[in-house]
């Protein structure tokens, strides 16, 4: 009797430190929450733009293009993300998003483009509708002559917004009716 309680003691315990193990990090296995030595880390993928994350472009890129996100996302004209961009082109952004009144977005798939641009799958959500497209940044270096000396100049450089193509609206049911279609789920497709 002694040895069928002890047995059933430890299968319970077993059974216990399993079950803290499982509520701690839920069901995915510990493979998929951390990249293993030498491995890129994981990034989740959006069914409508592929792989979300900065992709091949550098962490500066990616910030950049982050900030024109949300103040695409604000609504708001004076936005400090958006001031780079040409008042006409603002409110012709804007005035397309307000139909879908995004509340959040997903970037993705950073790369640097031929001509040495980089750029951004992009994706606004509204609570009904969203809208896909791609984000182009280029980063700006300009010489600057230094005060003490006349002879020598710096160089700075900045980003700046260069375009951005969206698609039409399409509602959310409509988004996911077309990703389930998709056999392959073949990420977004770039403009160019």
């Amino acid at each position: 009797m002694r040895i069928f309680s002890f047995l059933c003691l430890f299968f319970c315990l077993t059974a216990l430190s399993s079950a803290q193990d499982i509520l701690y990090r839920g069901s995915i296995p510990e493979e998929l929450l951390r990249p293993q030595k030498g491995e890129p880390p994981h990034f989740p993928v959006d069914m409508i733009i592929g792989e979300l994350g900065q992709g091949s472009a550098s962490n500066s890129a990616y910030s950049f293009a982050k900030s024109i996100a949300v103040g695409l996302i604000s609504a708001n004209m004076e936005h400090p993300a958006l001031a780079g961009i040409k008042a006409e082109l603002r409110e012709e952004y804007l005035n397309a998003l307000a139909e879908i009144i995004p509340r959040s977005y997903r970037l993705g798939g950073g790369r640097e483009e031929p001509d040495g641009a980089v750029s951004f799958m992009i994706r606004l959500i509204g609570r009904e509708s969203g809208v896909a497209g791609e984000l182009f940044i280029r980063y700006v270096t300009r010489q600057i002559k230094s005060e003490n000396e006349e002879d020598e100049t710096k160089t700075t450089g900045s980003w700046k917004f260069e375009d951005l193509i969206l698609e039409s609206a399409i509602s959310r049911e409509e988004e996911q009716r077309e990703s389930l279609q998709r056999f392959d789920f073949s990420p977004y497709e770039r403009f160019f």
